[in-house]
């Protein structure tokens, strides 16, 4: 047995944490985790606007691959700090957890809470530049290879000026180059940025973005003097409407500022997006409670003095009453507390209490001189109520068949019966079933294959939905229902896995499954039960030529990035003898399909989460639905980006 004492135990000091797991601090390498590089930057200034100080921020996307952020805010401060001894700039983008979020002296509204953005990404940058204008002075620093910095201190241990500019004239740039070493890609997307400074600027009325793409030479300003009325407007722009104009709804309860804007659609889905202090909180939270709670209140209490509902009738229920709705709810709190560092759900009771408070009072003054409105959407919620009556009955019986469906002869259950150790896998096809059944752990895997592709369910009624076999097997088999059935409690697995090849086949499955668990079962989602099995791509066969003696090795790699930065980080090392690459999952015998897709110790998944909701509702409708001609312009615009498999 190897020695196992002090000696083995590595502390990882400054940054280097962040370069050696940096998917904990930003998600991923991929493209999502190297524009959150600019969204952290980005939010620095916009806690500046938040805060009073700040006007207007530029972004630019550089010719040599850089992003530039200028923020017309008070400046990052660059005199000493009372404990670190070094200048205040230099603790702010080379300590983790610092900033001046953690007080209510400096933001009494932030969105950025951790502290660890800017340093963040300083550590997966191979180059940031920082100028601080201040106090009528100009202040530069310099860091290189994740961090290190390069500008030389005075004789105080301070951050030289380099020259002098108006007092007036305040503020903080940075420049920075990601890390062609830690992201997979380190090509800015100008179509993902602009995306994200639209939502920004109706986010945050009254703050001008000025974007530049020195590529191409485009120029674009972003200013939304109407906020998030303007980005109901946006999102219900394709969408046929009950009321002409969004509803909009302003108020403050104590320290809390509250903001919600909703458009009434024909349609029969509900999208509700939830913002505190101008993050998106994904799994809403509170102030989302609050906004149901006082929305159904209300509508129930106009219908009965409107005569729609007689003392005899049921209320209508919250869905109902929400069935087409397209709304934002932006709150601004002095002390949010956020689930964990993803910040996916809000738990404040307070706000729940204030949202509750300012909607209910304001939307009825609102409702009281728009009366034709009211009527439209008390009638809209008459239907919905009509039709769920009648389709209760339809679905009620598809669901009951439920209880006869034989998941015995598809899946391939664990022995054992506490969830929280289970997990099942979904994978395409009884070929690539028969191997993962072999492979598995069968106390604690189940598998189930399915025969082809399940039904999109963009496209189909519920009734169908819910009569496709695949799908009817798949909600047997989670035990948790569907729908306003679903109960996570009764989910008999803690993960599900889906399994399937690398190929596009394979891709468009893992879409089809994805789009009906966003769809019907959210919830599996937002609580992160649902994963990706990432099976290596690669195993290289390779001979160590560092070593006096020479020793074969193997080795598997997950995708094409990982094999390239292998052959960087072992040029002049190792000699490569094969490179064997997996098209599927039945190219693998039992043996290595466990050691490298199913050991819990060594294998990779990827938990399927959301960080846009609005991002995330448009793109399944562009991706899934009925619409040709939006999915035609997204696919001609996005193929510059595609990895051809050759």
């Amino acid at each position: 047995m190897a020695n196992y004492d002090g000696s083995q135990i590595v502390v990882l000091e400054g940054l280097d944490p962040v370069r050696k797991r940096p998917g904990m601090y930003i998600g991923s390498t991929g493209t999502r985790g190297l524009h959150h590089l600019v969204w952290e930057i980005l939010d620095n200034g916009i806690d500046e606007h938040l805060a009073g100080f700040c006007n207007k921020i530029e972004i630019t996307m550089l010719a040599d691959g850089g992003i530039t952020i200028k923020d017309h805010g008070r400046g990052v401060p660059v005199d000493k700090h009372p404990t670190k001894k070094i200048p205040t700039e230099r603790v702010v983008y080379t300590v983790l957890h610092a900033g001046g979020k953690f007080g209510n002296d400096v933001y009494k509204v932030s969105g950025g809470l951790h502290g660890v953005g800017a340093s963040v990404v300083n550590a997966l940058s191979t180059k940031m530049f920082v100028e601080i204008r201040r106090n009528g002075l100009i202040y530069q620093d310099e860091y290189k290879n994740g961090g290190k910095p390069v500008t030389k201190l005075d004789d105080k241990g301070e951050l030289p000026s380099v020259g002098k500019c108006a007092k007036s004239d305040t503020g903080t740039t940075v420049t920075f180059y990601p890390d062609p070493m830690i992201f997979e890609t380190i090509e800015f997307k100008a179509d993902t940025i602009k995306k994200r400074l639209k939502e920004i600027a109706y986010l945050n009325k009254g703050l001008t973005i000025e974007f530049e793409d020195k590529h191409t030479g485009e120029k674009k300003t972003y200013y939304e003097e109407n906020g998030i009325k303007s980005f109901i407007s946006y999102l219900t722009r394709e969408m046929p409407v009950l009321h002409p104009e969004p509803i909009y709804i302003e108020g403050k309860s104590g320290d809390i500022e509250i903001e919600v804007a909703f458009q009434y659609t024909n349609t029969y889905q509900e999208q509700i997006n939830s913002y505190c202090n101008r993050i998106n909180v994904v799994d809403g939270g509170s102030l989302v409670t609050g906004f149901k709670t006082a929305l159904t209140r209300v509508m129930n209490q106009y219908a009965r003095e409107l005569g729609m509902l007689k003392d005899k009738d049921e209320n209508f229920d919250g869905k109902d009453i929400r069935n087409g709705i397209v709304a934002i709810i932006s709150i601004k709190h002095p002390d949010p507390q956020f689930e964990g560092q993803t910040k996916t759900k809000l738990g404040n009771t307070d706000a729940k209490t204030a949202v509750d408070e300012v909607f209910a009072k304001e939307v009825s003054y609102y409702f009281d001189r728009n009366v034709e409105v009211l009527k439209s959407i008390l009638e809209n919620a008459l239907k919905s109520y009509q039709a769920r009556k009648a389709g209760d009955k339809a679905r009620n019986a598809v669901l009951k068949q439920l209880n006869d469906v034989d998941t015995k002869s598809k899946l391939a259950a664990c022995s054992s019966k506490k969830p929280e150790e289970c997990e099942v896998y979904i994978v395409e096809g009884d070929s690539a079933g028969g191997t993962v059944k072999t492979a598995r752990n069968r106390k604690t895997q189940a598998v189930l294959p399915l025969r082809g592709k399940i039904l999109n369910v963009e496209k189909a009624t519920l009734e169908k939905i819910l009569s496709n076999n695949e799908i009817k097997t798949m909600i047997a088999a989670f035990g948790c229902g569907i729908g306003d059935d679903f109960d996570l409690s009764k989910l008999r697995y803690d993960k599900i896995i889906i399994l399937t090849d690398a190929d596009v086949d394979g891709a468009h499955i893992s879409t089809l499954l994805l789009t009906f668990f966003y769809r019907f079962m959210p919830e599996l989602i937002m609580e992160g039960k649902v994963y990706r099995g990432l099976p290596p791509l690669y195993k290289l066969e390779y001979e160590t030529t560092a070593a006096k003696k020479k020793e074969k090795k193997s080795k598997y790699i997950l995708d094409d990035f990982e094999l390239e930065k292998f052959k960087r980080e072992n040029e002049g090392k190792v000699k490569l003898l094969s490179v064997q690459r997996y098209k599927g999952l039945g190219e693998m015998d039992a043996e290595q399909l466990w050691e490298t897709t199913l050991d819990p110790e060594r294998r990779v998944l990827a938990r399927v989460s959301i960080s846009d909701t609005v991002e995330a509702d448009e793109m399944t409708g562009l991706l899934m639905g009925s619409a040709v001609p939006p999915r035609r312009e997204f696919i001609m615009t996005e193929a510059k980006y595609a990895i051809v498999d050759k």
